[in-house]
């Protein structure tokens, strides 16, 4: 069985354009996800797919593997599918290219049940949500999972909705380790890390499926799958990766990195 990992990576980010290239620590942040993604130990291969010079050239210039693809792509995920179709490869790992703390045992960690289960044509992971401000914000994907942790659903809003608990229903949630499970009423909320894996073959048919109605509602592509009949596996995993949105979250990153965060 062949893995392969893909990073996409495009210049032209809406809210932060050129993010992949900023500079941490010393390295553009396209290679800290790189050398990051290397040190997995279920990947035959990874490189970079991108559209764009720069990204390419930078890749190069420190030792990594990289493609050119086309700039017509709407996402990560057709980007991906363009980089594997000619590909001799089974399983697809999508990694982010801006999540620059990315752990390699994360990346193991969503590949695993598509080794040991061929039903299962997709994957991602999910944490526990620790603050009440990533609960509430919109730039993290929060999941409801069924009894055997497949996605039931993904929402940029704190999900479910706690109808029975006060008036302001998180207002009990406060920070706390993840080893004490702080939950509010009783509930855990999980967040979504935006790492995939498919089958090649899912892959290539999911990037044919026209845009779902909730997809577009939430600006979150794994609703297409969903919305299409098909199971996500969900991943728990203990460690965290911070995906750079916005310039803030760089300089948050660059203080984790300094103060050798490890997960």
């Amino acid at each position: 069985m062949k893995i392969f990992g893909v990073i996409p990576a495009r210049f032209a980010s809406e809210r932060f354009p050129g993010k992949m290239l900023a500079d941490i620590c010393g390295k553009p942040m396209i290679q800290h996800v790189y050398e990051r993604s290397k040190k997995t130990k279920l990947l035959n291969d990874i490189f970079v797919a991108t559209d764009a010079k720069q990204i390419y050239n930078v890749v190069k210039s420190f030792g990594g593997n990289v493609v050119m693809t086309s700039k017509r792509h709407k996402s990560g995920t057709d980007r991906i599918a363009e980089a594997v179709k000619n590909l001799d490869v089974d399983i697809v790992a999508n990694i982010p290219g801006d999540e620059p703390l990315i752990m390699s045992e994360m990346i193991d960690k969503a590949i695993s049940p598509m080794i040991k289960d061929m039903s299962i044509v997709m994957s991602t992971l999910a944490n526990v949500v620790e603050k009440k401000s990533e609960l509430l914000n919109p730039n993290t994907a929060k999941i409801v999972l069924d009894k055997n942790n497949f996605a039931l659903y993904f929402s940029r809003l704190p999900i479910p909705y706690l109808r029975d608990a006060p008036k302001d229903p998180l207002r009990e949630f406060t920070y706390a380790p993840v080893r004490l499970r702080r939950t509010v009423r009783g509930f855990t909320f999980y967040k979504h890390i935006g790492v995939y894996v498919y089958t090649k073959k899912f892959l290539l048919a999911f990037t044919k499926m026209k845009q779902s109605s909730l997809e577009i509602a939430e600006k979150l592509e794994q609703l297409r799958v969903l919305e299409n009949g098909y199971k996500i596996k969900v991943v728990k995993t203990k460690y965290k990766s911070i995906p750079v949105d916005i310039l803030e979250d760089l300089e948050r990153v660059k203080r984790l990195i300094i103060g050798g965060y490890r997960g």
